[in-house]
């Protein structure tokens, strides 16, 4: 069973000891996401086997990023021995969701969240977003932004279980997913249309009364 801590001492490999082929992923996961995980401002959880940080650019009041802390490079890299860290990284993301919304006394809709990951991801280190489906944040900018959590191109990490269960891969059509990102902007909700991003943050906004 993981055991939880909060001290500083988070031991991992560099990055330079990961073998996954593609020096340039290894580069930007080293200077992105690393960095974060040893940002002790960001990190709110960490066990034996994940660790939890605050999402830098977050699209939504409540972000979160759940991590393992074993390197796997993404969704597609997993298979069904990886199963027990899927489990727990949901566990924990649940908790810790609960947690940080009870601390910010969110309501409603604040206090709803999805669980899951981006199906072609733009950091190479798998992580599970948390993320609360308000999206009312300065950093949900663009139409690929809002369609990447919105569409399918996000899966739920309960989905990503299951796949792994029955068929112990997870199998991403990549053409069809880069296709999501440039879908017409849809409300979340009550699947209104929008032309632009203003308007639909705006529309946003009336869900959270």
């Amino acid at each position: 069973m993981a055991s939880a801590s909060y001290s500083t001492d988070f031991k991992r490999k560099n990055p330079s000891d990961y073998t996954n082929g593609n020096q340039n992923k290894k580069s930007h996961w080293s200077t992105v996401l690393s960095t974060a995980l040893e940002d002790e401002s960001v990190r709110v959880y960490k066990d034996d086997l994940c660790t939890v940080i605050i999402d830098k650019f977050p699209k939504a009041r409540i972000h979160l990023l759940v991590m393992p802390n074993q390197y796997i490079a993404d969704v597609k890299s997993l298979n069904n021995t990886d199963l027990p860290l899927i489990k727990h990284m949901l566990k924990i993301a649940k908790e810790v969701a609960e947690k940080t919304a009870a601390k910010a006394n969110a309501r409603g809709i604040f206090n709803e969240f999805r669980y899951g990951f981006h199906t072609i991801p733009t950091l190479s280190l798998l992580h599970m977003h948390v993320i609360s489906q308000d999206f009312i944040s300065n950093s949900l900018k663009t139409k690929k932004h809002w369609n990447s959590f919105t569409t399918n191109y996000f899966i739920d990490a309960s989905e990503v279980i299951d796949e792994l269960q029955a068929n112990g891969s997870v199998r991403i059509d990549t053409t069809r997913m880069k296709k999501l990102l440039d879908e017409d902007l849809k409300c979340h909700r009550c699947s209104n249309n929008f032309a632009t991003m203003p308007k639909l943050k705006q529309h946003l906004l009336t869900h959270t009364s």
